[in-house]
């Protein structure tokens, strides 16, 4: 399967797109042969889905407005299924194996990387589960991952397990769009 699987935050910029901001999604995602579909994780579905529910007061309309663009324009939906499971699998253990925390790992149920730090350091550190369970749908369907979150030692983690896997981050200037990550 060849394509792009689009993750929250370049959907939304391609949202704004329409209206004028970061116009640069909204010219590489019209630009894209006919050959190269765009895929949505139904992971990032309930990011989008969670974000309104945060923000009832902002809900109204401008959702209406976005889910509509979302099924327009992204109606190849993917789900997580039993073929994600060994890239995640793979992909979580090797980030566990390069980033142990100081003094080693706890033992229990304490052993996931994004318990181990506070929210601001879970962020520098770049692993976030949602993150890690898009990527391994990437990694599965062989799809170029569009995301503009930075997430270098996801990216790191799986380059080096998948040297064929790619990512871009169609919110950069001109001159870094289309780059590897």
């Amino acid at each position: 399967m060849h394509g792009y699987l689009l993750d929250t935050n370049v959907i939304r910029h391609w949202f704004d797109g329409e209206s004028g901001s970061f116009p640069e999604v909204k010219t590489r995602a019209d630009a894209r042969g006919a050959d190269s579909p765009l895929y949505v994780s139904a992971i990032t579905l309930g990011e989008m889905e969670y974000g309104h529910a945060r923000n009832p007061g902002g809900a109204g309309t401008k959702r209406d407005e976005f889910i509509a663009f979302v099924r327009r324009r992204l109606p190849q939906i993917l789900a997580v299924s039993r073929h994600t499971t060994e890239p995640f699998g793979r992909i979580r253990a090797k980030l566990e194996e390069t980033y142990p925390p100081k003094g080693g790992w706890p033992t229990g149920k304490k052993r996931r990387p994004e318990k181990l730090y506070n929210p601001v350091a879970a962020r520098e550190l770049g692993i976030d589960e949602n993150d890690l369970w898009i990527v391994a749908q990437a990694v599965e369907r062989n799809l170029v991952l569009v995301t503009s979150d930075k997430m270098w030692r996801i990216r790191e983690t799986v380059c080096g397990l998948y040297p064929d896997f790619r990512s871009e981050d169609w919110a950069e200037s001109s001159d870094l769009a289309g780059q590897d990550a």
